[in-house]
């Protein structure tokens, strides 16, 4: 196996179903040795804003829903699921679980992709407020939030990954 081979397989799932992301970084002699989650993350995230805003949609509705469908069925990433689970989003009481479900429909409806939030550290009440001012935002500003938001899952991915410097 070739080091971009390598990149790729450890490094192609920080940006949500979105090798290309890894491959492009890697290509673009953006990565340097050693690794660490601030280098491989600016180059990530150098692609990431380099990439057209269809990719980035496409990056924005390969994220799950929130305690949505894939949840329940058990198709999320692993680190979907490590990050749903540690915010308790996979203890939903039947009410909370009709609320997301609620929000999930109307964001989706109101802006085409699904709603984002890096959940490490918050709460289900801290995500559920954000959830309901957010969904009141207007598109471009909903859109540049969800990407930040993708920005952060990542870095907090590669944290796990690598050291931080």
């Amino acid at each position: 196996m070739t080091a971009r081979n390598d990149f790729v397989a450890t490094f192609g799932g920080v940006f949500e179903h979105s090798p290309f992301i890894a491959e492009r970084a890697y290509d673009g002699g953006m990565i340097f040795v050693p690794l660490t989650a601030k280098g491989v993350h600016e180059a990530m995230v150098a692609v990431f804003r380099a990439a057209d805003p269809q990719e980035k949609l496409g990056i924005l509705n390969a994220h799950p829903d929130l305690a949505g469908k894939l949840a329940i069925a058990g198709g999320l990433t692993e680190e979907s699921k490590n990050e749903q689970a540690g915010a308790g989003l996979d203890r939903l009481s039947p009410d909370e679980h009709a609320r997301f479900t609620e929000l999930n429909a109307a964001y989706v409806a109101k802006f085409g992709f699904p709603f984002i939030i890096a959940v490490k550290g918050l709460t289900r009440d801290d995500i559920l407020a954000a959830f309901e001012t957010r969904v009141g935002n207007d598109a471009d500003q909903e859109f540049a939030t969800a990407c930040a938001q993708v920005e952060r899952i990542a870095h907090l991915r590669l944290l796990a990954l690598l050291p931080e410097t």
